[in-house]
């Protein structure tokens, strides 16, 4: 059944080009035809005369392109197999979330499913590949594939609309009942950005834990070694290495617990806590746990609260633990403002919402969308000196996005910083 569609789609291709060749020399082939009458006229014979008239028309429809007429009707072979194979297949490689390409052997593109539509713009019917794809592996590939039949596949990148890594795939297929005509071939591209972006991170995490774990592993042993040799019988200068071998094995010792922290948060981030919490007097348990902190700071801790209880559903550990790095982030690193306020609103079916403001330094506008990335500092040796092992805030992000939570951040050079927490 699909032969004889595509004979007759080659049959009306042949007609709908005959046709304008027939118009554009109209008028040749009508002085031959009256000279053709006028011969027969003459007394020359009618067969005599039609065959030369035949083979001069046929000369005139073809004296342009003589192998045109053919090469079109083999490429609307091509392209009506290839369009009549696809509408069958429309509905499934429609319903395919990666984009596909359907190409024929002559390099144009026949068909484009919805999703190649969204990633990379309408492509018109019929167009040539080379002519959207402007990547010489991606051409180079397809065209190994049409000569040779055989799969392949690379990694590309896309730059335009916004960075993506694809994994392009072309494979020969069959749509028809044998015969080049009925052989397309499907371009598919495979969206590895996501997985591409969680190996970097992982890279970049195992490096920088490691990095951070270095630094005081080498100050121990350092330690350690001067203890056994120079500094054996130096007893004043063994209290003053044990009191900095304390301090690197106590961040370590943070460093180990916060690790633990995202992994334990990352295993469950998918389950949404279900206890009922009153944020009242979770806010006033932690500043009570602060205060020691705040005063060896000379910082003061307001804390503004409604009278109505403020309820939001959560793990009460775990807002102890954001709220007790935001407000000793904002206490450390805003201790130049001398104060820190905190302020719940919501309340009665309100949204619930906490802003801790320190009036410190502010922190430039380049590192605010990144102070939540594990590691990321601001200033390194300022977050050292403070003891911080730079993964407090990542953990407070993990922690917001399990209790579906949102964490906003303002900060204004010399006028201090913003985080505003909305459950």
């Amino acid at each position: 059944m699909i032969h004889e569609d595509v004979v007759l789609d080659g049959s009306k291709a042949f007609w709908r080009m005959l046709v304008p060749r027939l118009k554009a020399e109209r008028w040749l082939l009508g002085l031959t035809a009256l000279l053709a009458v006028l011969a027969t006229v003459a007394g020359i014979h009618f067969l005599a005369v039609l065959p030369f008239w035949v083979v001069l028309a046929a000369a005139l429809l073809n004296r342009s392109t003589p192998s045109a007429m053919s090469k079109a009707a083999k490429t609307t072979k091509v392209a009506a197999a290839a369009g009549s194979a696809s509408d069958a297949l429309i509905p499934a490689l429609n319903a395919l979330d990666m984009p596909v390409l359907v190409v024929a052997v002559d390099e144009t593109v026949v068909f484009q499913n919805i999703a190649a539509e969204k990633a990379f713009g309408t492509i018109p019917p019929n167009s040539y590949l080379a002519a959207r794809v402007r990547s010489p592996g991606i051409l180079d590939m397809v065209r190994e594939t049409i000569a040779t039949g055989k799969i392949n596949q690379i990694e590309h990148t896309e730059r335009l609309p916004s960075d993506a890594v694809y994994v392009v795939r072309v494979a020969p297929a069959e749509i028809g009942g044998g015969g080049s005509w009925s052989r397309v071939f499907l371009l598919t591209y495979r969206d590895i950005s996501q997985a591409r972006r969680i190996d970097r991170m992982r890279s970049d995490f195992v490096a920088n834990a490691s990095h951070e774990l270095r630094t005081p592993l080498a100050s121990l042993r350092g330690f350690i070694e001067t203890m056994q040799g120079p500094a054996r019988n130096d007893l004043k200068a063994q209290e003053k290495f044990f009191g900095i071998m304390h301090e690197q094995a106590t961040r370590m010792s943070r460093l180990v617990d916060d690790l633990l922290s995202l992994s334990r948060l990352e295993l469950k981030s998918h389950i949404a806590p279900d206890d009922t919490i009153d944020l009242r007097p979770l806010l006033g348990h932690v500043r009570d746990s602060l205060a020691p902190l705040a005063a060896d700071l000379d910082v003061t801790i307001t804390l503004t609260m409604p009278e109505t209880p403020v309820v939001v559903q959560g793990d009460r550990d775990e807002l102890i633990e954001v709220f007790e790095n935001l407000i000793e982030n904002a206490c450390k690193y805003g201790q130049e403002g001398k104060k820190v306020d905190v302020a719940l609103s919501g309340g009665e079916g309100g949204q619930a919402e906490v802003v801790v403001r320190d009036y410190g330094p502010g922190i430039p506008a380049e590192h605010v969308p990144r102070i939540t990335e594990r590691f990321y500092r601001v200033n390194v040796e300022a977050s050292r000196s403070k003891k911080g092992t730079g993964l407090g805030l990542a953990i407070v992000k993990h922690i917001l996005t399990r209790h579906r939570a949102r964490l906003l951040i303002h900060s204004e050079l010399g006028k201090g910083t913003v985080f505003t927490v909305r459950f």
